[in-house]
């Protein structure tokens, strides 16, 4: 198998990923980036035929060179999700990196908020804002988020009609424009319940309309990001936590972190969150390693065990 033959099937990866997964063009263009390097360093070996020891000693030489483990990680990523490819499509009889570790460091760990830290915020947000409507508006966005683990792109842009009914899932259009189902719970449907009333009051006093769940007289129609981070930050406050550290974003990893802690499967969670690569999903094991971690050094009896 030659060179050209590498990058045919490379293409076809591409294409792929392009045509079942509707990812983005600077998506894609890293991905083929990624594995023209990757055949760079293989040279007169060609991609059909390396072994695990060939993609380790590509990383090796990576972090060689100084590339931080984000990157490395996604070069890994790539080169994973190309020989799965491979492999279906009967090009490879084997995975070579199937089980090779993701690269990780503690810096890319995401801060990791504990249930009663969610609770907390949940109870602060229900009595944050100016008026009873921004009380309801807010409580419903916390709770929606925490719920469903939405991105806060997908949360402020909610259609109105989409989420009226209180239904126990709905399809919410991703990143690549990639259509997932998410859940809401019982808490969450009561929040939304409790502002719905107070928005169509708003809107009819208004006399506005829009399409939006969470409506604003701003440009885009919908309350923004930045304004929804602003609230996260100052309802933080409110709650005693270091506004530094939680972020809408954050929200995101405590239902994924929590869920993981609860005995869901970690596909499941890919799912919910519209990860198009396990390996994203798979740093909330890590979240979860050094928070049991923690747990037990700080919990078990031997720990404060002093020395006689």
């Amino acid at each position: 198998m030659s060179t050209n033959t590498d990058m045919r099937n490379v293409s076809e990866f591409i294409e792929s990923l392009a045509a079942e997964r509707g990812a983005a063009d600077n998506t894609l263009e890293a991905y083929a980036r990624d594995l023209r390097d990757y055949r760079d360093f293989l040279g007169s070996t060609n991609m059909h035929d390396a072994n695990r020891e060939d993609v380790l000693n590509y990383l090796e030489t990576l972090r060689n060179e100084g590339l931080a483990d984000r990157t490395r990680a996604r070069k890994l990523s790539a080169i994973k999700q190309y020989y799965r490819f491979a492999f279906d499509e009967g090009i490879n009889d084997n995975n070579p990196a199937l089980s090779i570790a993701t690269p990780r460091s503690a810096r890319d760990l995401p801060h990791n908020l504990s249930v009663d830290d969610v609770t907390n915020l949940m109870n602060c947000a229900r009595n944050y804002g100016r008026n009873e409507h921004d009380k309801a508006r807010n409580c419903a966005m916390f709770e929606i988020l925490y719920a469903t683990g939405l991105r806060v792109s997908e949360l402020v842009s909610l259609p109105s009609a989409q989420i009226r009914t209180l239904p126990d899932t709905f399809i919410v259009s991703g990143k690549g424009n990639k259509d997932r189902v998410v859940v809401l719970n019982d808490d969450a449907k009561r929040s939304i319940a409790a502002y719905l009333p107070l928005r169509d009051k708003k809107l009819e006093k208004g006399k506005s309309q829009s399409p939006f769940l969470f409506p604003s007289r701003g440009k885009l129609g919908h309350v923004t990001r930045n304004a929804f981070f602003l609230i996260v930050k100052n309802v933080a406050i409110e709650a005693n936590l270091d506004p530094d550290v939680i972020s809408p974003h954050v929200l995101r990893h405590a239902f994924a972190t929590h869920l993981l802690a609860g005995g869901a499967d970690l596909r499941v969670i890919q799912s919910l969150l519209g990860h198009a690569d396990i390996a994203t999903t798979e740093i909330y094991t890590h979240i979860l390693d050094e928070t049991l971690a923690k747990l037990v050094f700080e919990n078990h009896p031997l720990a404060h065990k002093k020395e006689k």
